[in-house]
């Protein structure tokens, strides 16, 4: 049996018999019970339903389980049948928290209309329910890693049996497909993530000033350094530094670095002492280092002390079925941030965003969701920018279509937060087809369960 939309209970076995084949020809599941405390023992806190009871009961009448139902999640909706003699009870049921109370005899369609709306208003509930649940764990500190896609599985599965050493690691990958982020996991997990997560941009510092920013410096080391600074490695001691774009760094400091690398020692500027430091690096490129480092225009040797772990970060063109996912956690976060809902996208919407080529990656993805949160649907309708073609024309017209059902199951699962009912509703199919096609793309409801 499928999971109840309305709990009924009444004491008399021909109303409930009655009730219950009217609700069910409404589309409405119903479950009946004799007696308040048989019906109480099948209500939760994540019970999806309606309780609707009559006030007159022997043993517990209707205003005592109101107050039953309500211990359990007093966000739960209880409509309490009433007879002419009950209606100030009925009200006063209302002023201790009823839903609504509807008067014997009652007309069907009213009684249908109004378990819709409380129907809708449980389901309201409960989802506001999971999505402070999901903000309260999105709030937690360090960054995550989202995408079940197997470009980005393969990306784990080679960082997951280093991330307890201290190996140099090498990230590539297009602007904004999410190199920091991946630092950041990287040194959150492991021995290091107790001391300091240190990145610095090579290429948005000046060329004047990343030697002093690396290394630190002394008073009087260079006009203007009137006090002592400590350098970016050597307040990366025992953490990890992070050198972002690392081919646009200056050629005589990547000398330097080198022999930091080697030595495991520093030297301030406008210093002759040297001091030890114990640092991990993670460097990240969007260009070829090993071409640069061919033509001469990067340092072969530091190429090579860098590179220990290469980790190819695939653009979000190549990992579409993560599009879903990836939208709905920044949305999350942005409807956190903003005090705005975030209203979950629907297939259509989902297809929109899989045909688009992204050139600006997982950043780009995360601007459009913060600013669909602020202006709704709307901010869909963006065009792509110019000479951004759809670049997945390298997969055939069957692998395509596979990856967009795959993808638009996963975005309803999602919405519907692994509800096999909901989702067969939103995507217009019946149940066996999405068991069937769920089992074909290896999907299990229970990872979009909250």
């Amino acid at each position: 049996m499928n999971e109840p939309s309305v709990i009924f209970v009444d004491d008399d076995p021909h109303i409930l018999q009655a009730m219950a084949q009217s609700l069910t020809l409404e589309d409405l599941p119903v479950a009946c019970f004799e007696d308040a405390a048989s019906a109480l023992r099948v209500l939760g806190p994540e019970f999806e339903g309606v309780v609707l009871c009559d006030y007159n009961m022997p043993g517990m009448d209707g205003l005592d389980m109101l107050q039953q139902v309500r211990a359990v999640d007093d966000a739960i909706p209880v409509i309490i049948l009433t007879g002419q003699g009950d209606i100030s009870t009925a009200v006063t049921a209302m002023q201790q928290g009823a839903y609504d109370f509807i008067e014997k005899p009652f007309d069907h369609d009213e009684l249908i209309e109004l378990l819709r709306h409380a129907l809708e208003k449980r389901h309201l509930a409960l989802e506001n329910r999971r999505l402070k649940a999901q903000l309260r764990q999105m709030a937690k500190p360090g960054p995550r890693i989202l995408g079940n896609s197997p470009a980005m599985q393969r990306v784990l599965a080679t960082i997951h049996p280093i991330l307890e050493t201290s190996a140099n690691i090498l990230l590539h990958g297009e602007t904004g497909s999410g190199k920091d982020a991946l630092a950041r996991y990287i040194h959150e997990n492991s021995p290091r993530s107790a001391h300091n997560f240190v990145a610095i941009n090579c290429g948005a510092v000046p060329e004047n000033l990343i030697e002093s920013e690396l290394f630190g410096h002394e008073p009087g080391a260079f006009t203007g350094a009137d006090k002592l600074r400590i350098g970016k490695i050597e307040y990366a001691h025992q953490g990890t530094l992070f050198l972002d774009e690392v081919e646009s760094m200056p050629m005589p400091l990547q000398v330097k670095l080198l022999r930091v690398l080697e030595e495991r020692m520093v030297e301030r500027l406008g210093s002759n002492q040297v001091r030890p430091v114990d640092v991990r690096i993670i460097a990240a490129t969007k260009a070829d280092l090993k071409q640069l480092s061919d033509e001469g225009r990067f340092r072969q040797d530091l190429y090579y002390r860098l590179n220990v772990v290469k980790v190819d970060i695939p653009p979000l063109r190549e990992r579409k079925e993560d599009i879903p996912l990836l939208f709905h956690h920044f949305a999350l976060i942005a409807a956190a941030r903003y005090d705005r809902e975030s209203i979950p996208l629907d297939a259509s919407q989902t297809a929109r965003l899989m045909q688009r080529s992204w050139p600006g990656n997982v950043r780009e993805l995360r601007n459009l969701a913060e600013r669909y949160v602020l202006l709704g649907p709307a901010a869909l309708d963006e065009n792509e920018p110019a000479g951004a073609g759809n670049i997945s024309g390298r997969q055939t017209l069957a692998e395509m279509m596979d990856s967009f059902e795959r993808s638009a199951i996963i975005s309803a699962l999602n919405a519907c937060h692994g509800s096999i009912k909901d989702t067969m509703v939103q995507l217009g199919i019946a149940r066996k087809t999405l068991y069937d096609k769920m089992k074909k793309h290896g999907l299990d409801k229970a990872q979009f369960k909250d």
